[in-house]
């Protein structure tokens, strides 16, 4: 699991194509049944960094002008009139692949390649703390500081915490500040952005070590230090639960205003499609994401009395309202199919082996370095940055499988919002948009759409969009089955 961030990669938005998650090195693995709320969160359907995917694909010379109708001027000049020659039909998907110039190429190309070396930082941050015996010394402050247990974890723990923040603070810099601004995308001061870094920081201080979740944790691991794998694994599930239900009511207000969706009308739109749906859609909020972005997005969160669906402000002001009804059908869609809970079954039976994974590996580096880590055994907390990093590889290396899943969740909201609204036109409109606001490559290779995409990419759902129609063959819907 990564430490919680503002710009965390915990869910999928199912508005956003998510087809890249952006690690940071200051975002590191947490040796706790929290590990995997990060992952069962993902699939869920929490807001996260969502950004698109590099490819060598290139797009069409054509521009997104030459695809627009004719104007009047033009129909008469090939001898018709503007009022009885037809407009001919828009080809998003031509549109889709000229919005990808060589600019938001480029950016993109860049994100995959932060993509990647966040991850190796983050290891290396680790290591680095290992090898030159910083974890020891604080592992020998923390002892000095306090005889109990809790105070000696929680005080190695804000020292690490803030080492690794520290050490990969010009990375974070680079990959969620300056790249978004060089590319135009980010409207955040850098005041705001090192505020919300010292937030996140305080609060997975707080969350982890504070709140005795990562103490608890250590017990287990001291106690029990050839089984402690499968203890922590099945104390998953609550703890991915509590994530999930506590999001929204206290994570996210951290960083942005919430407000009930102030358009009266949308709203009575919003609240008729989830009474069709057949579920509660009464708490639907808008929050102030222009202050940090140019990107658009949508998602749900929370669970149960916290449940929630959010539209960016950038959503709003820039999709037309049919675009955002298709987008709210996808999020009911997420509700409707349960795909909270079937995420959360697969976190906790996944953990099982994550958990059994992690400790051989951790086990196998004591043997190897654990003398000159100066850490006596697994449960030694100077050890800790080595469990983090092997449930880091470990997760490293679900993460194609767990990347297929969520690609097949959110297809399938993407069939229910079809079948609830019949808007094909306005599903690929609100696809194209998303292409062409937030830079996306709306055909990435097959390896980075393997390794990085949580959503479908985007040429595919724009197909999808403007060919399923079952209902006018007369054949059943999969999903939806109201009126």
């Amino acid at each position: 699991m990564r430490l919680w961030s503002r710009r965390r990669r915990l869910t999928a938005s199912p508005a956003n194509p998510k087809e890249v998650a952006l690690p940071s090195p200051r975002r590191i693995a947490v040796p706790a049944a929290a590990l995997l709320a990060a992952a069962a969160l993902a699939l869920a359907g929490a807001p996260g960094i969502r950004t698109a995917g590099a490819v060598m694909i290139r797009a069409d010379s054509v521009s997104a002008d030459s695809l627009r109708p004719a104007g009047p001027a033009a129909m008469t000049a090939a001898g018709g009139t503007a009022e009885s020659a037809p407009a001919p039909p828009r080809d998003y998907l031509a549109e889709a692949r000229a919005s990808y110039t060589p600019v938001n190429r480029a950016y993109q190309n860049t994100r995959v390649v932060t993509a990647f070396a966040g991850p190796l930082l983050g290891a290396l941050v680790l290591l680095v703390l290992l090898f030159t015996g910083i974890s020891a010394r604080f592992r020998d402050i923390a002892h000095a500081l306090g005889h109990r247990l809790y105070v000696r974890v929680l005080v190695y723990f804000a020292l690490l915490l803030t080492a690794t923040t520290l050490l990969g603070l010009p990375f974070a810099w680079y990959s969620e500040f300056a790249l978004e601004h060089q590319y135009g995308l980010s409207t955040q001061t850098l005041p705001g952005w090192l505020l919300d870094t010292l937030k996140a920081l305080v609060f997975n201080l707080v969350a982890l070590g504070v709140i005795p979740i990562l103490y608890a944790a250590w017990r287990v691991v001291r106690r029990h230090p050839r089984g402690w794998w499968w203890r922590l694994a099945a104390g998953t599930a609550p703890i991915a639960l509590a994530a999930v239900i506590l999001q929204p009511l206290v994570f996210d207000p951290l960083f942005n205003r919430f407000e009930p969706l102030r358009d009266a009308g949308l709203r009575g739109d919003i609240l008729a499609l989830g009474a069709r749906a057949g579920i509660p859609a009464k708490h639907v909020f808008q929050v102030d994401m222009s202050r940090r972005t140019k990107k658009l997005n949508a998602y749900v969160s929370g669970f149960g009395g916290s449940q929630r669906i959010v539209l960016w402000d950038t959503t709003l002001e820039s999709m037309q309202r049919d675009e955002i009804l298709v987008v709210m059908g996808h999020e009911m869609g997420h509700y409707v199919l349960r795909h909270i809970w079937k995420s959360i079954l697969v976190i906790a039976i996944g953990a099982f082996a994550v958990f059994w994974l992690a400790e051989r590996l951790t086990a196998w580096m004591l043997a190897a370095w654990g003398r000159r880590w100066e850490a006596e055994g697994p449960g030694d907390l100077a050890a800790l940055p080595a469990l983090w990093l092997s449930l880091s590889l470990v997760m490293a290396l679900a993460t194609p499988g767990l990347n297929a899943l969520s690609r097949g969740v959110e297809h399938e909201s993407d069939v229910y919002a079809l079948e609830i609204t019949h808007d094909n036109d306005a599903a690929a409109r609100a696809f194209l948009k998303l292409a062409q606001d937030n830079r996306s490559n709306p055909e990435p290779s097959e390896w980075v759409k393997l390794l990085l995409y949580s959503h479908p990419p985007l040429a595919d759902r724009i197909r999808f969009a403007l060919s399923y129609r079952p209902w006018e063959k007369g054949a059943p819907n999969r999903f939806f089955h109201g009126r």
